[in-house]
């Protein structure tokens, strides 16, 4: 339970409808907030809270500057011994289900008590919240106008623990268009799409780098966004993709050295937030720049970025085969799977080092 000096920031929310997925939920919302604001929902990590993801991240110090609400759900240990959201369970990852519902529910009550601007509503989050970021935008792409996937993975590629351990360790190969049809397929929306902003360290040993590009790759194809321009930010690739009218749909920054966690710049005119465990010193500002992607605040410092190339698309993998969908319901079979092969001791060992059980 967060203690009452790291929740000095953030106040309870109170009206959590049905809360099919028993979350709590925690909100900021900056003095004489004018009607009309924007919102961002933001999801912490395995093992932090609302009040520690908000302290590592600042979204509540730039939300104060910048003149926007936030809402954090916070996951409970009845629910998952590790704190973190269950990305991986069916029941808990799809539109109208658990803890999925539950974050939707949340949006809507903050939009009635606060007039928030139904078309700037925003969703990110670290590692398990990346994943779910995943789901939301996937889930409620009519409710969000876009997100933040950090050390995540994609929607819907783990359905059970041990496909999830399989698919943190590697992506695999990955038809976009097989991933697209995840998304397609996860509501009746159909179109337009939310915009996507996803981070990766390439030293990250708990989430695979691979599991970022496979992000890109299943919102790639419906936004119709083929060829990518890369440049250099504050010392890091960022990879865009424009769509037909030109407008900046989806960004992906490759953050050299990084392990696993949200990057940080806290230093600076533009430094924000406090390093910590998963909350990592990088030299660039996640928070600030996700925000400015998104249109909520002024872009960042002009002298940071660097000047644009032309990259060529990459090679499409090796398609999937149509019979059965391989993302439909399963990724592989943990019965028939080598990694997950083995005495009781080494699949508990490795639940335990991934954050999945204490």
């Amino acid at each position: 339970m967060p203690t009452q000096s790291a929740t000095a920031r953030l106040d309870p929310l109170n009206d959590l409808g049905d809360n099919p997925g028993d979350l709590r939920g925690f909100i900021h919302v900056p003095r004489d907030l004018p009607r009309g604001a924007p919102l961002v929902v933001v999801l912490h990590g395995c093992t932090q809270d609302a009040a520690s993801y908000d302290r590592g991240s600042g979204w509540s110090a730039l939300a104060d500057e910048q003149g926007f609400a936030l809402l954090f759900p916070e996951q409970q240990r009845g629910n998952n011994p590790s704190n973190c959201f269950n990305w991986f369970r069916p029941g808990d990852a799809r539109r109208g289900r658990g803890e999925a519902a539950s974050i939707r529910q949340m949006v809507a009550a903050m939009v009635d008590a606060h007039g928030i601007d139904q078309r700037r509503i925003f969703v990110t989050g670290l590692s398990a919240g990346g994943a779910m970021t995943s789901i939301m935008l996937a889930a409620y792409p009519d409710v969000f106008a876009g997100g933040a996937v950090i050390a995540g993975l994609p929607f819907a590629v783990a359905n059970s623990v041990p496909e999830a351990l399989t698919r943190m360790n590697s992506a695999g190969e990955i038809d976009g268009d097989a991933l697209g049809a995840l998304v397609a397929d996860a509501s009746p929306h159909d179109g337009p799409w939310p915009t996507l902003s996803v981070w990766h360290g390439t030293a990250d040993m708990t989430v695979s780098p691979d599991n970022g590009a496979a992000v890109v790759e299943q919102w790639r194809g419906l936004h119709g966004a083929l060829v990518a321009t890369s440049e250099t930010v504050d010392g890091h690739r960022r990879d865009v993709w424009r769509d037909a009218a030109g407008r900046e749909v989806i960004e992906r920054y490759t953050i050299g050295g990084l392990g696993h966690g949200t990057p940080l710049g806290t230093t600076g005119d533009e430094g924000n937030g406090a390093a910590g465990p998963h909350m990592i010193e990088a030299g660039i500002n996640s928070t600030r720049r996700i925000a400015s992607f998104w249109g909520i605040i002024g872009q960042p410092s002009v002298a940071a970025w660097g000047e644009a190339a032309i990259v060529a698309p990459a090679p499409k993998a090796t398609p999937v085969r149509a019979e059965p969908p391989v993302f439909a319901r399963r990724i592989h079979r943990p019965a028939s799977h080598p990694r997950l092969a083995g005495v009781a001791e080494t699949i508990d060992k490795a639940l335990r080092s991934a954050g999945l059980l204490r």
